[in-house]
């Protein structure tokens, strides 16, 4: 779907498919404590990782999941760009880059708009977090190197370690950094709080297929951590910045 004018059309590909998809949803490692009915669990994380030689663990950051193609500014939904206020600067960048992303789709994390958390020391409101290109992730050297072609920053990179060896130790681990401050100062958006991350996302270092996502990229989130409802939108507030002002993604 692009924009002509004040209108938008709908693109489709020779078999009638929307020619940009979604971002898959991110299966949960089953020790979390995090989980709803709704979500869901790679139960055979263990026999995954150890496929993986390197993995990457990175801040999960409270935002929408936003991303930028050159057909348009998508929100989680990738049915139509989307036209949310808290996109309006995302989408006057998008102006100005969109005939350079060719057959890269840019996901990252908005955090423009506060939701359950608040951070304090945002030196931007975008965060990549993932590249694809056609039917293939890029791998985390690729995605940096296009987000710093692009002058966005990338999310916050916790720790990178090789195949784990035992499992307890690897569960434990992972729990003790999802207890963390994280790198960007979190409170709690409505009691002011300070506040432990949202969660970790943990990748393969390398570039994989679309189809081998889930066994790829996994998450571990905390228990509560959602903290708005549908109507947050109504009276959502923007995020403010360490340096204020001046840069065109962040105004």
């Amino acid at each position: 779907m692009e924009r002509k004018g004040n209108s938008y059309f709908y693109l489709f590909n020779d078999d009638n498919m929307a020619i940009t998809q979604k971002y898959g949803r991110t299966y949960h490692y089953p020790f979390l404590p995090g989980t709803t009915s709704d979500d869901r669990v790679q139960h055979d994380y263990w026999a995954h990782l150890q496929k993986i030689p390197t993995l990457i663990h990175t801040e999960k950051l409270d935002g929408e999941n936003n991303c930028l193609s050159r057909h348009g500014v998508f929100a989680r939904s990738h049915a139509a760009p989307t036209v949310s206020p808290w996109t309006e600067s995302l989408r006057r960048f998008w102006q100005l880059i969109k005939h350079d992303l060719g057959s890269l789709e840019i996901f990252l994390e908005n955090l423009y708009a506060v939701h359950s958390i608040e951070y304090r020391h945002l030196q931007n409101h975008f965060y990549v977090f993932a590249i694809r290109e056609h039917d293939r992730w890029l791998s985390w050297e690729e995605t940096q190197f296009y987000a710093a072609m692009l002058d966005l920053p990338t999310v916050p990179v916790l720790k990178i370690t090789n195949t784990p060896a035992d499992c307890y130790t690897f569960e434990k681990d992972i729990k003790e950094m999802a207890s963390g401050r994280g790198l960007l100062q979190p409170h709690d958006a409505f009691s002011g709080e300070p506040a432990t991350m949202e969660g970790i996302v943990t990748r393969n270092a390398d570039g994989y297929t679309t189809d081998e996502f889930s066994n790829n990229v996994f998450k571990y989130v905390r228990k509560g951590h959602v903290k708005t409802d549908e109507h947050w939108t109504r009276n959502w507030r923007r995020a403010k910045l360490l340096n204020e002002g001046g840069h065109h993604v962040a105004v």
